[in-house]
């Protein structure tokens, strides 16, 4: 039986290295592999990406539109790594566990675009709830959240590694200034909210891994809640998850979440803290940065796009 094809654009940068690592020793894709010296070839490139069954982009958000184009075959599929198509009305958003039926979505889809790393955290916790009518769209919703560096690309990494003229000291440092972070517009879309989320990220002096957090105010909330009514509807939404799993409820609770626990898997873990004395809560999800909220979750993007299921671990070897 002949294998489907895979052709990684970009396979030599932080995303691109771990799906290939994720990929290696698999014998149900045959992954078709552009020669080194051959990487700047624009011809070379586009022959590849109409030569396979499905093209994965790994590439910054002008280079990824450029490589579309180029796309002539209508029998290649796409999967976008990059975040230039993720709130492109004609592409299909590839978190599997959205909502009950985006796996098949994405099954039957042309172009997929992969989440962000943090959207993926933040949709999570969030969506379920306002499905649910708990959290209403019109909350003033505030997302801080930290990375590992490896999230800012070879720059940043070789900058906190010491492998660069500019090296990074700091242990943590707070960026987006302004405010208006790319991902924003996608959490905004698929978090179904009506304002724009206030979202803060992080980057802290470690290589991989991530928490998301999600403060709520329940006295803000339009009728009644409890943690406990969040908690029983993140954990119904993802009952059936092989990849997303909520943590215990356990109301008054003081412990610790390092960010680096799921590193190397396409796991996330989601938390519900609540402090029923003042009415506050906090959502947290754990999950690694390159995994979930990268190379994992294209392999699992992937295996759907080429009907294999989702029964790998996408772990790294």
């Amino acid at each position: 039986m002949t294998r489907p094809t895979v052709f990684i654009d970009g396979e030599a940068g932080t995303t691109g290295l771990q799906i290939a690592e994720r990929l290696h020793g698999r014998d149900d894709i045959e992954l078709i592999r552009i020669a080194p010296e051959k990487r700047r070839d624009d011809a070379e490139r586009a022959r590849l990406l109409n030569q396979a069954d499905v093209a994965v982009l790994c590439l910054p958000d002008d280079a990824a539109r450029k490589a579309v184009a180029w796309i002539a075959n209508p029998r290649v599929r796409v999967l976008d790594a990059s975040s230039a198509h993720r709130v492109h009305p004609d592409w299909t958003y590839g978190f599997p566990e959205m909502l009950p039926g985006q796996a098949d979505a994405i099954r039957g889809a042309a172009r997929v675009t992969n989440p962000g790393c943090y959207p993926t955290g933040m949709i999570a916790l969030t969506r379920p709830l306002v499905d649910a009518g708990l959290l209403p769209p019109e909350y003033p919703l505030v997302v801080p959240a930290i990375s590992g560096y490896s999230g800012g690309g070879r720059s940043m990494i070789e900058s906190f590694e010491g492998r660069n003229d500019t090296p990074i000291t700091d242990a943590v440092r707070l960026y987006a200034l302004n405010l208006a972070h790319k991902h924003v517009p996608e959490m905004r879309k698929f978090g179904r909210l009506a304002e724009k989320p206030l979202f803060t990220p992080m980057v802290g002096a470690f290589r991989q891994g991530m928490l998301v957090q999600i403060p709520l105010h329940l006295r803000m909330l339009p009728s009644p809640v409890s943690g406990g009514d969040l908690h029983r509807v993140l954990a119904a939404r993802y009952a059936n998850s092989r990849f997303i799993r909520v943590a215990p409820f356990e109301p008054g609770a003081t412990t610790h979440l390092e960010p680096e626990a799921l590193n190397g898997t396409n796991q996330m873990e989601l938390f519900v803290f609540e402090n029923e004395d003042v009415r506050q809560v906090l959502l947290v999800a754990r999950l690694d940065n390159l995994g979930k909220g990268a190379s994992g979750a294209a392999l699992q993007n992937l295996d759907l796009l080429l009907g294999l299921g989702e029964g790998q671990t996408y772990e790294l070897r």
